[in-house]
Order: C-alpha cells, then structure tokens, then sequence
C-alpha cells in the first residue's frame, strides 16, 4: 500500500483532472451523449494509461535535474523512494497497455496510438533544447478530446481540432504560470522555458494571449457541433474561471501559483465537461 500511494503520489494522479475530462467531453460531443460502456470505458483507460505513462517518464528522465532544484528534490527518485529501474517498468507498462486498450477501440485509434505515445513522452526531452516546451505539454495533452472522438466516430473530423486547440493553449497558458516558480533554477541550469526567456511580466502576457484564445476556439468550437445552451452556460462560467487564475498571479506576487495552476483549473476542465454532459440530456 505505501509503494501504491507513492506511485499516486509520483504521477500526481489528481492532475488527472486535465486530461480525462478532455477525453469525455471530445467523447461526449463525438456520440452527442454518452456512448456504450465499453467505448466510456476504454477512453478512460486510454487516458489513465497514457498520462501514466508520460508522467512516469518525466520523473525518471529529470531524476537528476530534480535532484538539484529544491522545490523537486523531495520527488519520488531523487528522494530514493522508488528506484529508476521501478519506473521505467512503470513505464513500460503502462504504455503497453495504453496501446492494447485502444486496440480494443478502433483501427484508426490503434494506429494513432504509438503517435500519440511518442508525443506525450517525448515532451520531457523538450525543457533542453526549446523554450517552447509549453507548446509541446500542450499538445500532448490536446490528444485526449482528440482521442475521445476518434474513440467514437472512428475518424479524425474538423471541429474536434478546435476543441484540441482549445486544450493545447490553455494547458501552455498554465503551465507557463507554473515555470514561474522555477526561473531562477531554469537559468542556472541551463534548461529552457518562456520565463526563464522572457522574465516574469512579459511571460504573463503570453499565458493571458493563450487563454484568450482559448476562449475563442471554444467558441468556435461550440458553433461548429451547434452546442446547446447549457455548453454555452457552462462555457461562460469556465472561461470566468480563466480569468480569475490570472487574477491570481501578479508580477510581483507569485505567491497563489499553485491555487491558480491545480484548483482553477482543474475547476474549468471539470465545469465544462458537467456542463457538456447536461447539454445533451436537458
């Protein structure tokens, strides 16, 4: 059970909540309810396994770089509570069963999937060589309402790229706010981010940038798949969120990043998805 609790802990399975209601709500539009129980359940699975499986990489390919930073070095390999070898097994399996499950989805969601796993791995090489790695989070995680449509329809179709968009902004926006804690370490080691380019002001105006147009792709999106009004409803109330988390961080006061990185949004992906569900039942 400890070694259990450690592993939720490294994966940081509460982040769940970006990813997953993504995957629902591509799911949900692309079945315009919800589907049959097996396909609900495999775009569960798909997710968990995906997003298992990047996170996990991501520990054990900046072991040592979290060894060194002081707000990572309490993490789960440089702390010696899990071992190297244990998580890349981690890894390992999890992507392996990420591309049986979609196996059991479609054939265009099988041969998608080994795409899909190279881009949410290969992520965690991106902070050494681009300060665009936010892009790249980004688009690893604007697979799952991609993948949650696929799941159902089979077929890649036109308005789910907005509503993928929509995610690959505003995970970017947010994870930008996120490096903010870490510039000073960035510099120094020598690892790339936006704020450790750009400094704190002009950094925030980037992740503002992002999130307004992640209002508009969702938007547009809405129009696209002629979205009742409780999306619309729901819609409002997410992006009111949006603008609240940068309420939250200012310039000269850091000090709610965390409030503004897990509790806003993890409020605006989940809104959004109970908003969506309703839409198609009321």
């Amino acid at each position: 059970m400890n070694k259990l609790a450690e592993v939720l802990r490294m994966i940081k399975v509460e982040h769940t909540v970006f990813a997953l209601p993504f995957s629902l709500i591509g799911m949900v539009f692309a079945a315009k309810g919800i589907p049959d129980f097996k396909t609900f359940g495999l775009v569960v699975l798909c997710t968990l396994f995906a997003r298992n499986a990047a996170m996990a990489f991501n520990r054990f390919l900046d072991a040592d770089i979290d060894a060194k930073n002081p707000r990572t070095k309490d993490r789960s390999i440089p702390a010696g509570r899990l071992s190297r070898g244990f998580v890349l097994l981690f890894v390992v399996v999890n992507s392996v069963l990420f591309i049986l499950s979609a196996y059991f989805l479609n054939p265009l969601a099988f041969k998608l999937s080994p795409v899909a796993l190279f881009v949410v791995l290969f992520y965690s090489y991106t902070k050494r060589f681009t300060s665009f790695s936010h892009l790249v989070l980004g688009l690893a995680d604007a697979i799952a309402p991609a993948g949650g449509w696929i799941a159902v329809r089979g077929s890649f179709d036109y308005p789910v790229a907005f509503l993928s968009l929509a995610v690959l902004f505003w995970v970017a926006g947010f994870d930008i706010l996120y490096s903010l804690q870490d510039i000073e370490f960035d510099r120094k080691a020598g690892l790339y981010s936006l704020p450790s380019k750009l400094g704190v002001g002009k950094s925030l105006v980037v992740s503002r940038l992002f999130h307004i147009i992640v209002v508009a792709l969702l938007i547009y999106f809405g129009y696209l798949v002629n979205a009742g009004k409780w999306y619309w409803m729901g819609l409002f109330v997410s992006s009111s969120l949006l603008f609240y988390e940068h309420s939250l961080v200012k310039k000269d006061d850091l000090s709610r990043i965390d409030m503004a990185f897990f509790t806003v949004n993890g409020f605006f992906s989940i809104i959004l998805l109970i908003f969506s569900f309703i839409d198609f039942y009321f």
